[in-house]
């Protein structure tokens, strides 16, 4: 049976959640790879809605085994706050996996993330202030806590103290702020450890045994390849690769492992956060996709910005992702418009760009070029097949399949759960 990563191909928001949810029925376990509470999934069930931030969506299917791996950094404290939610809506949490080599956001990341980013001012990357930054980059400088050291109390004392030694220096004489005291953050850490104990395990282990039986494993990526750390539109990105090549690195399963790889995207663009966004639209087509769409963060609540659909950003998801299938969500959208606009390619200093420059300033400085297609009024809410859709639907759907990179095997029709067209299996036989 497959391993099967599902990535964001735009900047994150394109409804993983969704996608992943339509596969959950069908599969034995639901990893997430990499991030943190920096992001998330809003999935319906029925007349329910939940909003997961650092939870794999897969655990609101039963029978799957929601799985955090070792590429995540993990706050225990709004894990439990997700898990202490779903449990009084009769959501059973009891599967739960966390990787022992996951790191751990601390209260000193989170504060780090938001006097570090408020003494940028202008320069600003728009990041959630959730510690999600400050954890990845302790990770890096190897001075980051992992879940597994929070069971030995001397080696967790030890390891906070090292943390601290500078990171006080910097709050008390750059950022006028208190220093944090060791037993401060070393009783908070241990205060979840009777809970936490039986949900940690070997991830690597556990999924590779599980594909060796048989059974299917979903990767769920958070944020998107617009925000990967490598490349994405650095340095307005995340701090973690959200791109396909994550989910090996993120979960100890090999690349070679991973059979199929799906890309999200939107039937027009958002991002939240600063940085480069060629197809941006700051006029009343920009609120109207905003207002339509309900683009507001799930984690933040900020209005994301909008814009049209980008062919060139897909085509690059699916050359750097290696995208297999395609899932193109929101077209009910667009429902109402009498023309829709579609990047095509860009002009770069008056020169057509057909691909995503190499180079930020460009990327920056592009405007977009556009083909545009007729709208459609019907409400397609209902469609199921690819046939119920309008022509002038179809036409699009279609059109940006031709431009995009890869085929397009799934639509998403409306937020519910079974609002969704199925063009191709996601779980089938891949075409060659």
């Amino acid at each position: 049976m497959p391993a099967i990563v599902i990535i964001g191909a735009q900047w994150g928001d394109e409804g993983k959640g969704k996608a992943t949810d339509l596969l959950a029925e069908r599969t034995d376990y639901v990893v997430k790879f990499n991030g943190g509470n920096n992001a998330g999934h809003t999935v319906v069930v029925g007349n329910q809605k939940y909003a997961l931030h650092l939870l794999p969506s897969g655990i609101l299917t039963d029978g799957v085994v929601p799985v955090i791996g070792n590429g995540v950094v993990v706050d225990i404290e709004v894990l439990f706050d997700e898990l202490n939610a779903l449990s009084s809506r009769g959501v059973d949490v009891s599967k739960l996996k966390v990787s022992a080599n996951a790191h751990v956001i601390t209260q000193y990341h989170r504060t780090l993330d938001k006097v570090t980013e408020r003494f940028l001012g202008k320069r600003q990357i728009g990041t959630t202030g959730r510690g999600i930054g400050p954890a990845y980059a302790d990770k890096i400088n190897r001075v980051g806590i992992r879940i597994q050291d929070l069971f030995d109390e001397n080696i967790l004392r030890q390891k906070v103290e090292g943390a601290l030694h500078a990171k006080n220096h910097l709050l008390v004489k750059i950022y006028n702020r208190r220093a944090i005291a060791v037993d401060e953050v070393v009783e908070d850490l241990l205060s979840y450890v009777e809970r936490l104990r039986p949900m940690v395990a070997d991830t690597g282990l556990l999924l590779n045994e599980a594909l060796d039986a048989g059974k299917t494993v979903v990767f769920e990526g958070g944020q998107a390849t617009m925000l990967d750390v490598d490349h994405g539109t650095y340095p307005f990105v995340t701090s973690s690769n959200s791109t396909s090549g994550g989910a090996a690195t993120g979960s100890g399963v090999a690349p070679n492992r991973l059979e199929r790889v799906i890309g999200i995207v939107k039937a027009y663009t958002t991002r939240v956060g600063a940085g480069p966004f060629p197809t941006e639209l700051n006029d009343e087509s920009g609120e109207w996709l905003r207002a339509r769409g309900f683009e507001f963060g799930t984690t933040t609540g900020r209005p994301r910005r909008t814009g049209w659909y980008d062919a060139p950003i897909a085509r690059y998801s699916a050359r750097i992702n290696g995208v297999t299938d395609f899932v193109l969500t929101k077209l009910d959208v667009l429902t109402g418009l009498k023309t829709i606009p579609v990047c095509v390619a860009y002009s770069v200093d008056g020169v057509r760009v057909d691909e995503v420059p190499v180079s930020q300033s460009d990327f920056h400085h592009a405007v977009p070029i556009y083909e545009e297609f007729p709208g459609w009024d019907e409400d397609i809410t209902g469609a199921r097949t690819f046939d119920e859709l309008p022509k002038n639907a179809q036409d699009y759907v279609l059109a940006v399949e031709a431009i995009s990179g890869s085929r397009i095997s799934a639509i998403g029709v409306g937020p519910d759960r079974e609002a969704i067209i199925t063009r191709h299996d996601l779980l089938g036989a891949l075409e060659l």
